[in-house]
């Protein structure tokens, strides 16, 4: 397929999925969550599937984008833009100096490293006034983007829906740019072979920083666009379920595919909205989808789906060999 078709392909998937939540009944909300969890995911999934390290601390940028949408737009009365830059600012400065922490940690270290970042910050969360409490902060005013006369507010899930898809093209552009860049061709290498990469003259550490930060600015972006849908923030966004939904939204379809967080992610939320057996049973469910991705399908549906669809090889049999009658 050519270029050209593939972008005109990608355009028409593109309009059929704004146009789906009203089609099937006005599902604005459910939509919305989608596109907004996915571009959380996608920070975790350029750290596991590009760098091939697992965070742990994906919840606190997530909630740190949250939190300070939430308390600049109450306490202060800022406008949805300035909120948007403080979100950025606050996972950004975060996810540094937690990068710079664990720049010499790989894989096991790591992930504890990080998830014990996310408990010290849930316990932050909990217990100090300025950020709520365990109360939180409710009351979020709407989104308003607003530039001049040009009115850009959404009121409701329907008026947030065009921003949670835009902000999904963006990150999903983001990320597509990203791995074809040099950063991503040395976060691969990185992976792949540390020692060939600092035999080549690569800086592993500035590397992995530079990953680590970047992947911060989509889930803290995510974090921002969930205050304004939820209009409440508080300690609940460090709980293991945001956690969970990122990593099995990240591992479940494929990775390095690049719209394999966000089927994950519509799987997930998908089920919990429209098939949903209550609490407990979806969190079975959530769980028991991430198991079954790690243990049982490494490589997720995608790999699968390649094992069922490839052929066999089929060997031609055998020509049959006679006795050569002796003289």
């Amino acid at each position: 397929m050519s270029s050209a078709l593939r972008m005109a392909a990608f355009a028409a998937a593109g309009v059929i999925v704004f146009l789906l939540p009203g089609w099937v009944g006005g599902v604005y909300g459910a939509f919305a969550v989608i596109a907004i969890m996915a571009t959380a995911a996608y920070g975790l999934d350029i750290v596991v599937s590009d760098l091939g390290e697992v965070s742990l601390a994906h919840t606190v940028f997530f909630a740190a984008g949250a939190y300070a949408t939430g308390l600049l737009a109450t306490r202060l009365g800022a406008g949805s833009w300035v909120t948007l830059g403080a979100a950025l600012a606050a996972g950004t400065i975060i996810a540094l100096a937690l990068g710079l922490v664990t720049l010499k940690l790989r894989e096991f270290v790591f992930s504890l490293v990080t998830y014990a970042a996310t408990v010290v910050a849930a316990a932050v969360a909990h217990n100090w006034d300025l950020l709520g409490g365990s109360d939180g902060v409710s009351g979020i005013p709407t989104l308003d983007l607003s530039i001049g006369s040009l009115q850009l507010a959404a009121t409701n899930d329907a008026g947030l829906w065009p921003y949670a898809f835009i902000l999904l093209l963006i990150t999903l552009y983001a990320v597509r740019q990203f791995r074809r860049s040099r950063l991503g061709a040395m976060a691969m290498m990185v992976h792949l072979n540390p020692r060939l990469a600092t035999m080549s003259g690569i800086d592993v550490r500035k590397v992995r920083l530079g990953v680590f930060v970047l992947s911060s600015t989509f889930s803290a972006a995510a974090g921002w666009l969930y205050a304004y849908q939820r209009a409440y923030i508080g300690p609940d966004l460090f709980e293991t379920y945001f956690l969970v939904l990122m990593l099995t939204a990240v591992v479940l379809v494929g990775r390095r595919r690049l719209l394999a967080p966000l089927i994950g992610t519509a799987l997930i939320v998908g089920q919990e909205r429209f098939l949903s057996f209550g609490g407990e049973v979806n969190a079975i469910i959530l769980g028991g989808a991430l198991v079954v991705a790690l243990a049982i399908l490494p490589g997720g549906f995608d790999a699968l789906l390649r094992r069922l669809v490839a052929r066999p090889a089929v060997q031609a049999p055998a020509p049959e060999t006679r006795p050569v009658p002796q003289p």
